[in-house]
């Protein structure tokens, strides 16, 4: 296995090295979190990824961001790392 490196793209000018989590085997019994960041048309294709999630065995919770023009408040980012084994993030427009 290579090692990747994840750039923050919010820190561009002093990018921070971060390691990369493993994989879930499986989304059978899985809390998958589905963060809709506030654009036009992100509900319905989260709607969309809630079915086939659902379809594979997940636990869908669902959150939103205030507004897309900023980035997520930290309660909401922390809420979401304890309640969830992996998130999604809608973008949409």
């Amino acid at each position: 296995m290579t090692n990747t490196i994840m750039l923050d793209p919010t820190a561009e000018l002093n990018p921070v090295e971060k390691q990369i989590l493993p994989r879930l085997e499986s989304l059978a019994g899985a809390t998958v979190g589905l963060l809709d960041i506030s654009k036009p048309r992100g509900k319905e294709f989260l709607d969309e990824v809630e079915k086939y999630l659902v379809e594979m065995g997940a636990t869908v919770k669902r959150y939103m961001k205030p507004t897309f023009a900023r980035v997520a408040p930290n309660e909401l980012n922390q809420k979401i790392s304890i309640e969830c084994d992996a998130v999604i993030e809608g973008l949409a427009d």
